[in-house]
């Protein structure tokens, strides 16, 4: 015959913060009250750029750079270019240079424009060297 075990014992705290009427409540006894820091700067690492439209431009940019395979390892083709995500984020561009025609500064209209160029130009040659692979 089986040994039955008791139950554990389940303890359960209230953190709640906000009380049923959305009034603050008071940390319990022993809780101290959590504080995070979401400004993304720690000791080792920089502060992240302001967000503004070159970044975002830039980001994605460098985001179908990478799809298309133009940053690898140090092994020549250790990851093979991914196509369909690379054509995916240039499409994007395209559609933040749609909607935002008219809207931009020269700067911006240019960065926007130029990358957009020369992706689809290495979007053809990523996809003639995949098609010409045996």
């Amino acid at each position: 015959m089986e040994e039955k075990t008791p139950d554990p014992e389940v303890k359960v705290t209230d953190r709640r913060r906000f009380s049923a009427d959305g009034e603050p409540l008071e940390p319990a006894d022993g809780e101290t009250e959590a504080t995070a820091d979401f400004s993304g700067e720690t000791a080792d690492m920089p502060p992240l750029p302001p967000a503004t439209f070159e970044y975002l431009a830039l980001s994605l940019r460098l985001q179908a750079e990478m799809q298309l395979g133009l940053y690898t390892g140090k092994e020549e083709g250790s990851v093979p270019p991914d196509l369909k995500g690379a054509r995916q984020t240039i499409d994007l561009l395209g559609v933040l240079q749609e909607k935002t025609r008219g809207n931009l500064s020269l700067e911006e209209q240019r960065l926007l424009d130029n990358s957009l160029t020369e992706l689809r130009f290495r979007y053809v040659q990523a996809a003639e060297k995949v098609n010409k692979k045996p």
